[in-house]
């Protein structure tokens, strides 16, 4: 993994911004305090992006799609069959939250939130995640010889299921939901096959 110092200054902004606005949103993060987490200076981010506050959101929520997409993606190469391989990942996403202190769930959802009917450019990027991780979870359930209508929406109960419980276990600083999650989604899964 490279350092801090490693990435391009334009990247680690990004990173600075994707992180603050999972923890704390997009009202509540300031370019000011972006600049300083990143180690940029203000005119940096002003220079990689010039249309302020929200061209710089839509690229932190993309930078969160491929962040979970990547991390979907592990989860299905490490464990052949995808009901187990979503045990998995409701495994790994409830340790990780626990180890952050509870404090980094979904890198897009609270962005989210913030952006319908206010921020259209956020709100789209934020539709095309979930379309992205729905994209994930569909692809690898069609290669597991489901139907196409079957893996199509089974992606959607997925990726419902995880953001929701992720959520939940979020407020409730427990991995239980994630945990609870992933066992009964594997179940739905296993009773297509």
């Amino acid at each position: 993994m490279r350092t801090q110092h490693e990435i391009g200054t334009r990247e680690r902004i990004v990173r600075a911004t994707s992180r603050l606005m999972q923890r704390q949103g997009y009202e509540a993060t300031g370019l000011k305090q972006i600049s300083q987490e990143a180690q940029a200076t203000l005119g940096s981010v002003y220079h990689f992006f010039p249309g302020g506050k929200r061209e710089l959101a839509v690229e932190a929520v993309r930078h969160g799609d491929r962040e979970f997409a990547e991390f979907l993606t592990a989860a299905f190469d490490r464990v052949d069959d995808p009901a187990a391989a979503i045990v998995a990942c409701a495994r790994d996403l409830a340790t990780g939250l626990r180890d952050s202190g509870w404090l980094d769930g979904c890198p897009v959802t609270t962005t989210a939130l913030e952006s319908v009917g206010r921020a259209p450019e956020i709100q789209r990027a934020a539709e095309e995640a979930y379309e992205n991780w729905r994209t994930v979870v569909r692809d690898r359930l069609r290669r597991s010889g489901l139907a196409e209508d079957v893996a199509h929406d089974l992606a959607h109960t997925v990726i419902n299921t995880l953001e929701g419980a992720e959520l939940s276990a979020q407020v409730s600083q427990s991995e239980a939901p994630l945990e609870i999650a992933g066992r009964h989604l594997a179940r739905l899964i296993g009773s297509y096959r």
